[in-house]
């Protein structure tokens, strides 16, 4: 079978549990200060009393598939992916549900690792359409939630994203094409461009993911769940005039 016995049954050795408690520090270190860099975290650790070096902490935040802001060289043209699309929500505002829905994955921890949340928001109405929790990141997961976001709520005009590796690639831009929607992406190191899911994931992490440790993902799927009825169904929404997300999503559906 051409394959070797020693790698045939290796297992993967997971982090260790002095990596996941640095890990979910990270987390809400850059949670609230998204410029904060690999350099800084190093500082911020020192001052805590803890030396850490900085080759660590960047492998950790490559696993945790975040990265901070900060400005960018313009290199040429020729070496941008693929399947990038350009930024199409640019002074442009959503008057209507599924005109615009905005999505991305989120890093959360949980007792002994951690696991990715997938997300779709619509941007009129800040109502969740839809959202998957998995242990690997893929285009799979993502294309497989959109499907069902689509089954579920209709197909949105426009689906804007960061230019992550899931979002850049052949599957993932085949299944929006095939839907008909006009693909959005973020400007390179431009997290703001997608500030209504960014603002969710914040929301999440700081009322309900930090309070509520989990201890494994089954738990963590319980927990999510209901706090996702709660913000669509029942946490006032200041912006809305509706002030609920689902008023809104449903008023003018």
């Amino acid at each position: 079978m051409d394959v070797s016995r020693s790698s045939y049954y290796y297992s993967p050795k997971g982090e260790s549990q002095a990596n996941l408690d640095m890990m979910k520090e990270i987390d809400r270190i850059v949670l609230e200060h998204p410029a904060t860099g690999v350099q800084k975290l190093s500082d911020i650790f020192r001052l805590r009393g803890r030396r850490v070096n900085h080759k660590r902490i960047s492998r950790l935040m490559k696993v945790m598939g975040i990265e901070c802001v900060y400005p960018r060289k313009c290199l040429s043209r020729g070496g941008k992916a693929k399947y990038v699309h350009p930024y199409l929500l640019r002074n442009f505002k959503p008057d209507r549900p599924n005109a615009v829905w905005s999505t991305d994955i989120s890093y959360i921890p949980v007792e002994h690792g951690f696991m990715y949340l997938y997300a779709v928001i619509d941007v009129y109405s800040r109502f969740i359409v839809g959202w998957r929790l998995s242990n690997d990141l893929s285009a799979g997961n993502c294309t497989a939630l959109l499907e069902d976001c689509i089954c579920r709520h209709g197909t949105p005009d426009i689906l804007n994203t960061d230019q992550g590796s899931q979002y850049t690639s052949e599957e993932w831009t085949a299944c929006l094409q095939s839907h008909n929607i006009r693909i959005s992406m973020d400007g390179r190191g431009r997290c703001k461009d997608n500030i209504w899911i960014e603002r969710f994931w914040r929301t999440i992490k700081q009322e309900y993911i930090y309070l509520n440790p989990a201890d494994d993902g089954h738990q963590l799927r319980l927990g999510i769940s209901k706090f996702m009825e709660y913000y669509n169904f029942h946490r006032p929404h200041h912006s809305l005039p509706e002030l609920l997300p689902y008023k809104r999503y449903n008023a003018a559906a």
